[in-house]
């Protein structure tokens, strides 16, 4: 009977140490995560290239829109293989800020879409009125 109360203890020591391991190590992996985020954000950012659009023509192939600086060039992606369609007049592309919500932070979205909900339910209750 003493070894059952031993047991038990050992288990629940067990238990605890499997467990502070466990939260260790997603604290762990939560912060490294954290900093090559970071990492790779900064390494990212560039002023002379960014993708202005893109879009997929069939499985792993897509035609991008890419500002390299102040020029605008079409290219072909595909599997294996990147070629240049043509430069693009900047004049004839339509640059907007419709993907601008991307930059908003998620607090930004979230106000945006609640004044957005509040206004289709202030739209509803006019009608039925």
């Amino acid at each position: 009977m003493i070894l059952t109360g031993s047991g038990n203890m050992n288990s629940y020591l067990q238990f605890m140490t499997v467990l502070i391991l466990f939260v260790f190590v997603l604290g762990l992996t939560y912060f490294v995560t954290k900093w090559i985020g970071g990492y790779q954000k900064t390494k990212s950012v560039n002023a002379n290239m960014e993708v202005v659009e893109s879009c997929a023509i069939g499985n792993n192939k897509y035609i991008q829109i890419i500002r390299v600086g102040k020029k605008y060039l079409a290219v072909a992606i595909g599997k294996d293989s990147v070629t240049m369609l043509t430069e693009v007049p900047e004049d004839q592309l339509i640059l907007s800020d419709k993907f601008s919500d991307s930059r908003l932070s998620f607090k930004d979205l979230l106000e945006k879409l609640q004044k957005k909900n509040f206004m289709e339910n202030e739209d509803d209750r006019d009608k039925d009125e």
